[in-house]
């Protein structure tokens, strides 16, 4: 077994479940969407980023790619949260936090194209 691929698949994967464990719930409703949980899929994501670099194959550009979009749409929804908090002081209403989930969800979305990256790659080795 290489620790390599299995750490490389362990942080694909949560990044993707973070991120939709934040997702999911009403759209509208902050008490559906912890701010933390959004924090902690940001931070996995970028981890998961940094290890995709090493990767020189087609396939390695493309989950580059695909994280890199997580991680611009993930930072983008948590300076939507502090604008919102800190800069207007208007707090979480719900439209602040259906643009938040909404972006939350384009990076779902991401995650999801490089999980089944990678489980083609998989299936595509060879002994």
């Amino acid at each position: 077994m290489n620790l390599e691929k299995v750490v490389f698949g362990f942080f694909i994967v949560l990044a993707a479940t973070l991120n939709f464990g934040f997702f999911i719930g009403e759209i509208d409703q902050p008490k559906h969407h912890h701010i933390y949980e959004l924090f902690a899929a940001i931070v996995v994501n970028l981890i998961a980023t940094v290890l995709k670099f090493g990767d020189r194959t087609q396939i390695g550009a493309v989950h580059l790619s695909t994280s890199l979009v997580a991680d611009l749409q993930l930072v983008a929804a948590a300076g939507v949260y502090a604008f919102a908090v800190h800069v207007t002081g208007e707090g979480m209403t719900p439209e602040v936090t259906t643009s938040i989930v909404s972006l939350s969800g384009g990076a779902l979305f991401a995650n999801v194209v490089s999980v089944v990256l990678l489980i083609a790659e998989t299936v595509m080795l060879r002994r």
